[in-house]
């Protein structure tokens, strides 16, 4: 799949942060959904980006307990979005469900 591709390429050029992380993933997430959703892919494939699209979560939900997350996110809102209202767009248009929303 070309979006894990470019996601290697993308953080091996810089280090990566959490700041940069964490979108990125919310990116991939969503494309993998996408594609585990297109019937042009046969269902052998699909299975498979399903599987990939659980790993990524699962490494997601351990940022649940990560401190560093927390105020990561929180750098990144205040230097990008600089907005409460902003921070709340962007977790909605990521598709965050209610209770991730909730703990950010």
């Amino acid at each position: 799949l070309q979006i894990l591709k470019d996601a290697t390429l993308y953080f091996s050029r810089a280090t990566p942060n959490l700041a940069t992380v964490i979108p990125a993933m919310d990116h991939v997430d969503k494309m993998l959904t996408s594609y585990s959703r297109n019937k042009k892919y046969l269902p052998s494939i699909r299975a498979a980006v399903r599987l990939a699209k659980n790993t990524l979560n699962r490494y997601y939900e351990l940022t649940d307990s990560s401190e560093t997350y927390r105020i990561a996110m929180g750098m990144y809102l205040l230097n990008i979005l600089l907005h409460p209202q902003h921070k709340l767009n962007y977790f909605k248009t990521a598709q965050w469900e209610d209770g991730w929303i909730k703990t950010a």
